[in-house]
């Protein structure tokens, strides 16, 4: 199952432990149909990395016809049912380059650690910072070296290494460039990897001291964050 990464804090302050979302599933039948209860579990089946290596979660289309829905309202009203009722463990979302919806399970970060390693992880932060903030079309492997390592022979094979899990998981994707050079862009579920609370951690971390809001979303472009805390 794909990751969906929250900061220890966070976890921390949640009043049960986070190792049982089988439980998880009693929530939802109080705010889903039994038409909509099985298509999540579909959803949930598909967007297993050991069901369907490369092609997770499953059409839009394919949704569409299991709930009899034709209009975008529809589609987003259950998917909101869904994140509401069972956000402590998953997280569905819409993968728009593949017209496909995707489940994320909620893990916390040291539970990721255990699934990824610290290098794979720096390398989907890397580039999750120069696409989705920096808003580069994609990240050459030179600059992954650049960043991460040396140009060297073991240091290629050891990126290498550590990109392979997270192109198994469908996190990033290879990229085709009009030069020789090789490149790689993240994908959503990449994106939605890491939640908002640990990417605000990342950055106070990285800046040695806690940082305000604004400067939390000129570093990351979180706007959800901010609109969450400022309804509470």
């Amino acid at each position: 199952m794909n990751l969906f990464t929250e900061s220890e804090d966070s976890v921390k302050t949640q009043n049960e432990p986070n190792i049982n979302p089988l439980n998880e599933m009693s929530l939802l039948k109080g705010v889903l149909t039994q038409q909509e209860e099985l298509a999540f579990m579909n959803i949930l089946f598909s967007s297993s990395a050991s069901i369907r290596s490369g092609n997770f979660g499953l059409s839009r289309k394919e949704i569409e016809k299991m709930l009899d829905i034709t209009s975008d309202e529809q589609l987003k009203s259950f998917m909101d049912r869904v994140n509401q009722a069972a956000s402590r463990y998953f997280h569905l979302i819409y993968d728009k380059k593949r017209d496909q919806l995707v489940i994320l399970t909620r893990v916390p970060a040291s539970q990721a650690r255990n699934t990824l390693t610290k290098e794979s992880l720096a390398i989907l932060l890397y580039m999750f910072y120069q696409q989705e903030v920096l808003q580069h079309e994609y990240t050459l492997f030179d600059r992954l070296l650049e960043a991460l390592g040396h140009e060297s022979k073991k240091a290629n094979q050891r990126i290498l290494l550590n990109i392979d899990p997270l192109k198994k998981i469908g996190a990033i994707e290879d990229y085709e460039t009009d030069s020789s050079e090789r490149a790689f862009q993240i994908t959503t579920i990449g994106v939605h990897m890491f939640s908002d609370s640990f990417l605000r951690r990342t950055a106070e971390f990285s800046q040695s001291n806690q940082l305000n809001k604004e400067e939390v979303l000129k570093f990351f472009r979180r706007y959800n964050l901010y609109r969450k805390e400022e309804g509470q």
